[in-house]
């Protein structure tokens, strides 16, 4: 069974359409405008380079503080990922896992015994963070 359809010569030179398939509804499908009033390829890629600069400059006035946004929650999950990378490659090495731990549980334990077990010192404790937080944010 061999499929047999018609087709028609189709004169390009025509301002007429005409269908080269017989029986087929044209109606829906999409239509090239004529020759002469379309751009051809190259002049559209050049005009849409010509318009880019402008394009972006409009697209940055309106998406400013969303996309710094979007930059900055991008740039910390990098950069947490790198530090836990390189966190989990130092506690791999061996005796340097038990070290690490145990200069933190000295440091805590002299920070405890140095800052908070009398008042006096919880108060001096306080009035450097009140300083460093002065330096830090302005007065």
């Amino acid at each position: 069974m061999a499929l047999e359809q018609e087709f028609h010569s189709i004169d390009v030179t025509s301002s007429t359409s005409t269908v080269a398939i017989e029986g087929v509804d044209t109606q829906n499908l999409p239509k090239l405008p004529p020759a002469g009033k379309s751009q051809t390829q190259w002049q559209q890629v050049s005009q849409f380079l010509e318009q880019f600069p402008d394009n972006l400059n409009r697209f940055w006035q309106a998406y400013q503080l969303p996309l710094i946004a979007v930059v900055v929650v991008l740039a910390a999950t990098v950069t947490l990922r790198v530090a836990i990378a390189i966190l989990n490659a130092i506690n791999d090495l061996p005796l340097l896992e038990p070290t690490l731990e145990l200069i933190g549980i000295v440091y805590s334990t002299w920070f405890v015994l140095r800052y908070l077990l009398q008042a006096s010192t919880r108060q001096e404790l306080w009035a450097e963070i009140r300083v460093l937080t002065a330096q830090v944010l302005g007065d």
